[in-house]
């Protein structure tokens, strides 16, 4: 096991890490800026979404800040975890867990991509990327499938669970369902397939 040294890296979550080459790890997570408020002051903590790379050879760690906005609890295609991957769906909100919109980070070309905000009073949890198919490891394209999360008007306390459209530039709105009962923001949740349980 080696250490790498990293101040003011605080990650969060991660979301994905590969190999690139020989001598270094790509690793993408979120990171808070102050650590200090977390269990304390969450709305006074900022998340950001970033690229780290880490030569094992020299030791050296590059980061790269992909996103100003406030991000947290993203995910990515699933059959991507390990392997380089383009795109990561996160949630945006000024205050975490209760999330805003979602926004579709392209880490290749490192920017956002599409985004979809829930309007007044609405917040969301978690958002999920699901494979449009069965069989998503032949899939062409890595965001051929869909974006779910849970969301809660808080005026009209009603709560939907959201189905969007993972290709499309503003993460149209497929499905909306009416929840008999409100969802938690921030719960973690996981996609199985029913081939994998």
């Amino acid at each position: 096991m080696k250490w790498f040294n990293v101040p003011g890296f605080n990650a969060m979550h991660v979301f994905n890490a590969w190999e690139n080459g020989d001598d270094e790890i790509v690793l993408m997570a979120t990171t808070a800026t102050s650590i200090e408020n977390l269990f304390h002051k969450i709305d006074m903590v900022h998340f950001s979404l970033e690229k780290v790379r880490i030569n094992l050879r020299t030791g050296h760690v590059f980061r790269n800040i992909l996103s100003t906005r406030n991000l947290e609890l993203g995910s990515i295609n699933s059959s991507y975890i390990g392997k380089k991957n383009r795109y990561v769906f996160m949630g945006v909100g000024k205050e975490i867990p209760k999330m805003e919109g979602v926004v579709k980070i392209d880490l290749e070309k490192e920017i956002e991509v599409s985004r979809r905000f829930y309007g007044p009073s609405c917040f969301g949890g978690e958002p999920l990327f699901v494979p449009r198919n069965e069989d998503h490891l032949d899939a062409t394209d890595e965001d051929d499938g869909f974006v779910v999360t849970y969301i809660h008007d808080e005026i009209h306390e009603e709560s939907k669970f959201l189905v969007m459209d993972a290709k499309s530039p503003n993460l149209d709105i497929v499905a909306a369902v009416k929840l008999p009962g409100r969802v938690p923001y921030g719960l973690h949740g996981l996609f199985v397939h029913k081939d994998n349980h």
